[in-house]
């Protein structure tokens, strides 16, 4: 299949045949696999103090013939504080999970192992897939962006030069992404407590563009809400499929086809 590729005023100058990565087949389960595995390495171990809810001068008083025996007292025999230094929580328990101010019964523990396990073998095959994936209108058009004309989009690398972020917004413009630009200027107020945790808006993903080298693009585009850069070296599932659903609008340099043509 061949494409155009696109100057930065938004005209075509040549065609171009598409590596055969563009023709694979889209797998979305392996493509779920390996986004939540990248994810998972992210995810910090947490967990409660060892010592949490025991910090109690409690004792255990449900022995019989016993001193300070519970026996033939109605009360539970649970771990409870005793003395006449404190009279109003005179034989209150403590300690055990189902008492006031007590233990959990199973907190969560620093040694649970978050990482997820992919083969080497799938998560290429992932990326591939991924990657054939910005090429299918019906499957781009699903995560609810705004294109025109044929997929990917192709620019000479002139783009990896762009230091200006104006510059960028400039092209994509002139290459028809008029709605797109004003789709990821939307955000919400997400529900519940993220918005006191510095979560307070949820942000739309837009085009993704990927390069053979960086030479100020990353800057350019740093202040543009939802749109990213990459290498192609380091394209990933989770760039390629956000949130594990692919199909994002993928703008793809001259020189960064060419490397794909040269890994197959």
């Amino acid at each position: 299949m061949k494409v155009d590729v696109f100057d930065l005023s938004g005209k075509s100058v040549e065609k171009i045949e598409l590596p055969k990565v563009f023709s694979n087949e889209v797998r979305e389960d392996l493509i779920r696999r390996a986004v939540l595995a990248s994810l998972s390495k992210r995810r910090q171990p947490y967990g409660t103090d060892p010592e949490a809810g025991q910090r109690s001068a409690a004792g255990y008083h449900g022995y019989r013939r016993h001193r300070y025996t519970m026996m033939n007292k109605e009360l539970a025999r649970m771990p409870r504080i005793h003395g006449k230094s404190v009279p109003f929580l005179l034989w209150r328990p403590r300690i055990v999970p189902q008492a006031v101010k007590g233990r959990q019964a199973h907190p969560p523990k620093v040694e649970k192992i978050w990482d997820l396990k992919i083969n080497d073998k799938e998560r290429k095959k992932a990326i591939r897939s991924a990657i054939a994936a910005t090429a299918v209108k019906e499957i781009v058009a699903k995560r609810g962006h705004h294109f025109s004309g044929e997929l990917p989009i192709v620019v000479e690398d002139k783009i990896q030069g762009l230091k200006k972020s104006k510059d960028v917004v400039n092209f994509l413009v002139k290459v028809g992404l008029v709605k797109e630009l004003e789709r990821i200027k939307q955000r919400k107020i997400r529900p519940g407590k993220g918005g006191m945790r510095g979560r307070k808006y949820k942000k739309k993903t837009g085009p993704l563009i990927v390069v053979a080298e960086d030479k100020g693009i990353s800057k350019a585009v740093k202040n543009l809400s939802g749109i990213h850069t990459c290498r192609v070296d380091n394209l990933s599932a989770s760039y390629l499929a956000p949130g594990t659903h692919p199909g994002r609008l993928t703008i793809f340099t001259k020189s960064a086809i060419e490397k794909l043509r040269k890994g197959e």
